[in-house]
């Protein structure tokens, strides 16, 4: 019977032929390489995730500050007008298209005007400040708006500032 280890690339006692292992050395070699290749890559990659990110952190709100000072031009403008008694109507008309100019940049990314005067009050939305006792009104109702909430993409950025109505201490009765 043959002996298996006595093949071409063995020399019989079980270690790969000189020529063989030349080979093995050789491929170890390429794979290391090729390893090395692929860490530098990879860290390279990473470096430059990294700076994307703090890139993207620090000029991120570029388009909507471009935005922004296209509105405070005009309003740089408005402040450099001579009032009179004659220009005053035209200056509030002036201030009423920057303010309209302002809410459209406000929408265009995402940020939404939540006037909360009449709802149910909601305390995801609404901050109440105070409260009051008007009969003509259900309770737990906004009544009054001292600032509006705000949301950006559905999410509230800034609650409203509101008072609520309660019931009155009589039962909701006008003292009859």
């Amino acid at each position: 019977m043959e002996n298996s280890n006595d093949t071409p690339n063995n020399n019989g006692n079980g270690t790969p032929a000189p020529d063989e292992l030349e080979s093995l050395k050789l491929q170890i070699e390429e794979h290391k390489k090729q390893y090395l290749y692929l860490r530098a890559d990879f860290d390279n990659f990473r470096k430059q995730t990294i700076k994307e990110r703090s890139d993207l952190m620090k000029y991120g709100s570029e388009p909507v500050l471009r935005e922004f000072i296209a509105v405070l031009d005009n309003l740089e403008r408005a402040r450099q007008t001579p009032l009179t008694t004659e220009s005053i109507e035209t200056f509030k008309e002036g201030l009423s298209l920057i303010s309209g100019e302002f809410r459209k940049v406000l929408e265009k990314f995402g940020v939404e005007e939540v006037d909360p005067k009449g709802q149910i009050f909601d305390p995801m939305i609404h901050e109440a400040l105070t409260s009051e006792s008007n009969p003509a009104v259900p309770p737990n109702v906004v009544t009054q708006v001292f600032k509006k909430a705000y949301k950006l993409h559905g999410r509230v950025i800034r609650p409203a500032q509101v008072v609520v109505n309660t019931i009155s201490q009589d039962g909701g009765k006008n003292g009859n």
